[in-house]
């Protein structure tokens, strides 16, 4: 599979985009919302807003063509608790902080990002300490944050930032350093492609935890 990237650093990707009230996006804004981070075409969010109808789901992706055509295959379906938006994560998400706090932010879920190899383009990949700032703010005591990657260079930083917070840990009963299965009830494309060449998916889950903030 071969991953399309654009450059999150230029500048139209660093203008913020507004969050829509819940009440334009969903039927009812009242169900726990589900975020998805990078959630490109977005066919796992397709499926899985079928099967959790009791669940709100916003997917988030920085390219646009392919925001356009998950959001117009969601219309076709006619689901009223799934709404994709485009936009960069690290610079919309924190600018959302009041209205998600408000309201019932209860998953976050960061799925094979891009991996960005070269050094001098780490600070492209997703998972920022500012967006880790905002995702410490806007969910709950006790909600949860997934991460999976096929790229250990990848998602072994993502650990390393998240563990060293005292906002959030792993849950009682987790394995480390990787759970073993997602515990979500589907597969994303990546992760289906991975697992079926034999390779390993690195997993981790965290709560929001009582505490107050970095230990870095």
């Amino acid at each position: 599979m071969v991953r399309q990237h654009v450059n999150p650093l230029s500048r139209f990707y660093q203008l913020p985009r507004p969050l829509p009230p819940l009440e334009e996006l969903f039927a009812d804004p009242q169900l726990p919302l589900h975020i998805d981070i990078g959630c490109a075409r977005g066919r796992f969010l397709l499926a899985l807003a079928q099967q959790q109808p009791d669940w709100n789901h916003l997917g988030l992706e920085i390219r646009r063509p392919l925001v356009a055509a998950a959001e117009a295959e969601r219309q076709e379906l006619e689901l009223t608790n799934l709404h994709f938006l485009f936009a960069n994560a690290n610079v919309s998400l924190p600018g959302w902080l009041g209205q998600l706090a408000a309201g019932r932010l209860a998953r976050v879920t960061i799925q094979f990002p891009d991996p960005w190899f070269k050094k001098k383009h780490h600070k492209r990949r997703v998972l920022q300490p500012e967006l880790l700032e905002a995702l410490a703010g806007a969910l709950p005591q006790g909600h949860e944050l997934f991460a999976q990657s096929d790229v250990l260079e990848v998602i072994e930083p993502m650990v390393e930032l998240v563990d060293a917070d005292s906002r959030f840990q792993r849950p009682p009963g987790d394995p480390t350093p990787w759970l073993a299965a997602s515990p979500l009830p589907l597969p994303t494309e990546r992760e289906r492609y991975v697992m079926e060449q034999g390779l390993p998916v690195y997993r981790v889950r965290w709560q929001r935890s009582s505490g107050s903030g970095s230990n870095r």
